[in-house]
């Protein structure tokens, strides 16, 4: 049976400097909150056992509380999902971690995009583009380079 993946980008984020302790805008919040209901009442998604990992950096911490909320699920820290790092290091990473339990990544750009696209086209250059709090879903049998189906893709302006 094929895993599930789900790639998020963080919600809209405040300017300023450092980087990593940028935060959700009100907008942001908003838009990681409609996401985190979408998801909770989708019946068509089985999201028992949830790993839901995000970037240490905290509009990615923020984006996350607000989908373990409906969720019920519990926020684990994934140092190698930060805006600069590399997919591929991801994709080892998943090879490793799947356990056949749904996963969740909160991230960002670029790298969000370019693990889309190494997980389904094997290219890292040709992942989709992700508005703020966007969500793919993906779904494979091992999380390995050109190996895994785009299910989905939705963002907040499309969630009621």
């Amino acid at each position: 049976m094929a895993e599930r993946l789900l790639i998020m980008r963080h919600g809209e984020a405040a300017p300023g400097r450092p980087d990593a302790e940028r935060v959700l805008t009100p907008r942001g919040k908003a838009e990681a909150w409609r996401m985190g209901r979408w998801l909770a009442e989708r019946g068509d998604l089985d999201l028992t056992g949830l790993r839901l990992l995000t970037s240490p950096y905290e509009r990615a911490r923020q984006t996350a509380a607000y989908i373990a909320d409906p969720l019920g699920a519990e926020i684990a820290l994934l140092p190698l999902i930060t805006p600069d790092d590399p997919p591929e290091a991801v994709v080892e990473w998943l090879l490793a971690e799947a356990d056949g339990r749904p996963m969740m990544l909160v991230g960002h750009m670029p790298l969000v995009a370019a693990l889309t696209g190494l997980l389904v086209e094997g290219r890292g250059d040709v992942g989709p583009a992700f508005p703020t709090a966007a969500v793919a879903e993906l779904a494979s049998e091992v999380w390995a380079t050109g190996c895994a189906r785009l299910l989905g893709f939705m963002d907040p302006a499309r969630v009621s």
